[in-house]
């Protein structure tokens, strides 16, 4: 998946900027994902997508 790939389409939300929010803020859950970008807010959709960036960005 690109940076520039759409992850949340409710929201309008790219990987890159979930990756940005994670590494910035020290993000661990799909919770706090949500809470910083509103990435998985809106049908829930994705939430598994956020949850495997999560694990792809802090080595899990």
């Amino acid at each position: 998946m690109e940076r520039d790939e759409t992850v949340c389409h409710c929201m309008g939300i790219t990987k890159g900027e979930i990756v940005d929010a994670i590494k910035k803020h020290n993000l661990k859950t799909v919770e706090e994902v949500g809470e910083v970008t509103t990435a998985g807010t809106g049908c829930g959709g994705c939430q598994e997508t956020i949850q495997e960036i999560l694990n792809e960005v802090n080595g899990k």
